[in-house]
């Protein structure tokens, strides 16, 4: 496309191409070419254009090709290009188009968007779609969370009468500075504080409360896998809650991210404040309580209440954790007025990676700061 047709009256160089370039040619021209849909890329008598037609079977060969000439990063972005560009979305119905895919995150929540439009035949096809893109998050995720996520628990249960290997040096020397002894130069430990054992100290419960309006569909993804991961801990109690207007209790499905996923329903209005209520109720232990919230705070409900709620709870002893978003998009469009208004009740609100979680997590299950990333 850089070189332009082989007319070098057209634009073109005159140099045509030929093969593979040929070929990688006409994928993007098909996609990015402008033109009436049936041009083709030779340049010759004809206005230099493309299009993917209006038929599954076109679209499919199409997939193919590109995963034949590029790498799976660029497969992925032209992908979604094609969707929002060729508006493709009813043929990613088609069980010949889905079979043809690359799966990614960007590509489940399409496929979430249009489930209530999918036929019976695409369904078995789009849930495989799913849950290749879902075995590979936990690949990459599951592993680092719950080692991550382990200690931080075996730190938090502190024990005072720990075996050598488990005492807590840091803490064990603040707690007995007033036994300092300037002549000896040294601290006489009175108290030891030791590092406890996850499968002995109090578990933890865990509210995920994730926020489903079509541009949160990212983090849905991940928050379903994260959520199965962190159900899978027997040191802890966890809760995903999805909502929009209406409220959904989606913890007896944790054992198939899948299941979570497709039990959601991508777009809609935004009741945070409904929400929180439900959470709030579910909270029997507050001092030993995680709640997530997941949104960008476009808040359709009580603003006010809202936010009396997250004081309430922090007050209580919750451990409040606000994220703008879960997923690795970049920095996302969100409600700056809220976001300022949770930071004022000690509610830092930020975007978070996949990659950044566990450290989360961990932080709060420890009660220390968050580690608000820069930026």
């Amino acid at each position: 496309m850089v070189l332009g047709g082989a007319d070098a009256s057209d634009e073109g160089t005159g140099y045509e191409l030929g093969g593979t370039d040929a070929a990688m040619d006409r994928t993007l021209q098909a996609l990015y070419g402008s033109g009436p849909p049936d041009a083709r890329a030779n340049g010759r008598g004809r206005e230099r254009g493309g299009g993917l037609g209006g038929s599954a079977p076109q679209v499919a060969r199409w997939l193919g090709d590109i995963r034949t000439y590029f790498p799976s990063s660029v497969v992925q972005v032209m992908q979604r290009d094609a969707i929002e560009r060729l508006d493709l979305s009813a043929l990613m119905l088609e069980p010949e188009t889905l079979e043809a895919v690359e799966p990614d995150v960007h590509l489940v929540g399409t496929l979430l968007s249009l489930k209530e439009a999918m036929p019976e035949t695409s369904k078995e096809t789009a849930r495989a779609v799913v849950r290749k893109v879902v075995a590979e998050l936990d690949r990459k995720l599951a592993a680092r969370t719950r080692s991550t996520l382990t200690g931080a628990l075996d730190r938090s249960a502190k024990v005072h009468r720990p075996r050598h290997r488990d005492i807590d040096w840091g803490r064990t020397i603040r707690a007995n500075l007033k036994n300092y002894l300037p002549e000896h130069r040294t601290v006489v430990p009175e108290r030891l504080i030791g590092y406890g054992r996850a499968s002995h100290g109090v578990k933890k419960d865990v509210i995920l409360c994730v926020d489903q309006s079509g541009s949160m569909a990212a983090s849905v993804v991940h928050a379903s896998v994260f959520g199965a991961v962190l159900a899978s801990m027997r040191s802890l109690n966890t809760r995903l809650v999805v909502f929009d207007t209406s409220v959904v209790d989606l913890t007896d499905e944790l054992d198939d991210p899948v299941d979570v996923l497709f039990g959601a329903q991508l777009g809609g209005g935004t009741d945070i404040n409904r929400a929180l209520a439900y959470c709030q109720s579910q909270i029997s232990r507050p001092a030993e309580t995680v709640v997530v919230l997941v949104s960008d705070l476009y808040e359709g409900g009580i603003r006010d209440e809202m936010l009396g709620r997250v004081a309430q709870m922090k007050a209580a002893g919750v451990q409040f954790v606000a994220l703008l978003a879960l997923s690795d998009e970049g920095a996302p469009a969100y409600d700056r007025s809220h976001a300022g208004a949770l930071a004022a009740l000690g509610v830092p609100a930020f975007a978070c990676t996949p990659d950044h979680f566990p450290e989360v997590m961990a932080a709060a299950v420890e009660k220390r700061p968050l580690p608000v990333p820069d930026g």
